[in-house]
């Protein structure tokens, strides 16, 4: 059996400007169906409609950061097993393997390469077991 495509893409950033380039990033150049949202509760209110493969989360937002919006989206049997990407300016190594202990699939530095963006997304994607 093939694996599936990647194809919807949930972004949650906060920052309007880095959320308008990431969405361009992955929508226009990166060629996925993107659902982008300022907040970690927009994101809890729209991922069950919108039904992403995989999710791209800030990690320091106010009210809900990544870290607690990632705990919400697995205690959810729905949203339980969505790949996580992590996307963050604290790239020091503690960082990343703080990060990765929570489960994330990657941790995507900012700022990032919006031309790359999308295929390291997929290159996430075919190494997950899904």
């Amino acid at each position: 059996m093939s694996k599936t495509t990647l194809r919807k893409v949930m972004l949650v950033e906060d920052d309007p400007d880095i959320r308008e380039i990431a969405e361009m990033a992955l929508g226009t150049v990166g060629g996925f169906d993107v659902m982008a949202c300022a907040s970690g509760g927009e994101a809890l209110r729209r991922v069950d409609a919108f039904a992403p493969q995989l999710a791209v989360i800030d990690v320091m937002m106010p009210a809900m950061d990544g870290p607690t919006l990632f705990a919400s989206l697995r205690a959810r049997p729905e949203t339980a097993k969505l790949p996580i990407v992590f996307m963050t300016a604290k790239v020091q190594p503690e960082e990343i393997v703080r990060w990765q202990a929570l489960g994330a699939a990657d941790v995507v530095a900012k700022p990032f390469d919006p031309l790359t963006l999308a295929d390291r997304l997929r290159a996430v994607w075919d190494k997950l077991d899904v």
